[in-house]
């Protein structure tokens, strides 16, 4: 035995509830948006590791080795 009637104070809720998620989800675009361009500007993948600001022996490259 399920109640069928909705009160009126359903489709208010309603109406907010789509203007929250609508909000999130244009949120979550920028966000999203924003770290895809910061990744492109990068460039090279080796800028990309060294980003976090630690120094990583492993990804300097090493005197004449490319030679």
């Amino acid at each position: 035995m399920t109640i069928q009637v909705e009160h009126e104070i359903h489709e208010r809720r309603k109406g907010r509830n789509y203007g929250v998620g609508l909000l999130l989800a244009g949120f979550i675009a920028i966000i999203f948006g924003l770290t895809v361009v910061k990744v492109l500007q990068l460039g090279d993948v080796a800028q990309f590791e060294k980003f976090d600001h630690v120094a990583r022996p492993q990804i300097i490259p090493e005197e004449g080795a490319g030679e």
